[in-house]
């Protein structure tokens, strides 16, 4: 018995029919514009999702390059603020200076319109080197009134005190030898046992005084922190100008006297400013 067979060409017509009929379905439905829309909906949201993708990314880099922008101008902006703050600081120092160098000279303004005598203002300019550096140089001279063996003081922490007398006189500037020199000699006396001596220097204004040839009597009535003041016996110095305090009392058997070292009242490491007193009314003597 013989089986039917199927030619190629019966199957090559079969394929074309599924084909054609593959084909006209394919057409039909973008005839219909179903797909069409499904396109347009699916490019639609590749798009969004690009743009959302770059606007991110331009958001970013505009913001980054923004705040470098802002960071850069805070920066600047706080140097500045830095500087003018540095300025005002400086601004506050010098005010504060300036209050303070105000109060120092109404203070010795006061002083000297105080002090009773007339008196010449003078500034501290500097040392004299031919006299073991204990000359002390004033910027006044003949010129303002001032005159050789004039004596010299100064105020100093709210106190007065005895510097020197004048011995050289320029034009300009004048010569003051200070009490610690070794030829400085001053009468002076004990303030609170009115006992006599003469205070004379030992060259050094680190080293104390001493005052000399004070009876050997008054040991007892002496007390370390006794205020020591001018005696006025001498016309050169005026009577009770403070000179310094008692520091050590010394006394030895064989001797008459006793011998005192004192600390003197100003700090001739802090001096700056001095008053020479003029006592033209006063006759004058020469210091022992």
């Amino acid at each position: 018995m013989n089986r039917p067979r199927f030619s190629f060409r019966a199957k090559l017509d079969s394929y074309l029919l599924a084909g054609y009929v593959l084909v006209s379905g394919i057409l039909l439905a973008f005839s219909s514009g179903g797909f069409v829309v499904d396109f347009k909906s699916i490019g639609f949201s590749l798009m969004s999702g690009s743009q959302r993708g770059l606007y991110a990314v331009t958001g970013f880099v505009t913001g980054t390059a923004t705040a470098i922008r802002e960071l850069s101008d805070l920066r600047e902006k706080y140097r500045e603020l830095s500087e003018r703050l540095s300025d005002y600081e400086l601004l506050q120092r010098a005010n504060a200076d300036i209050r303070i160098e105000n109060e120092r000279l109404k203070a010795l303004l006061g002083f000297s319109e105080s002090i009773g005598t007339r008196n010449i203002p003078a500034e501290v300019i500097g040392r004299d080197p031919n006299n073991l550096y204990s000359g002390i140089t004033i910027n006044r001279g003949s010129k303002q009134g001032i005159r050789k063996n004039m004596a010299v003081i100064s105020f100093q922490g709210g106190k007065t005190g005895l510097v020197g007398k004048v011995v050289d006189v320029g034009r300009a500037t004048s010569l003051v030898m200070p009490i610690f020199d070794f030829d400085c000699f001053v009468s002076a006396r004990l303030e609170r046992s009115r006992y006599d001596g003469l205070v004379n220097g030992q060259g050094d204004s680190d080293t104390p005084l001493l005052m000399k040839y004070v009876k050997k009597r008054a040991k007892d009535e002496i007390s370390v922190g006794d205020e020591i003041i001018t005696s006025g016996e001498n016309p050169m110095y005026p009577k009770d100008v403070p000179i310094g305090f008692v520091s050590a009392v010394r006394g030895l058997d064989y001797e008459t006297s006793l011998e005192l070292d004192v600390e003197p009242v100003i700090d001739f490491s802090r001096l700056e400013t001095v008053f020479v007193l003029d006592r033209s009314g006063v006759s004058a003597g020469v210091e022992r």
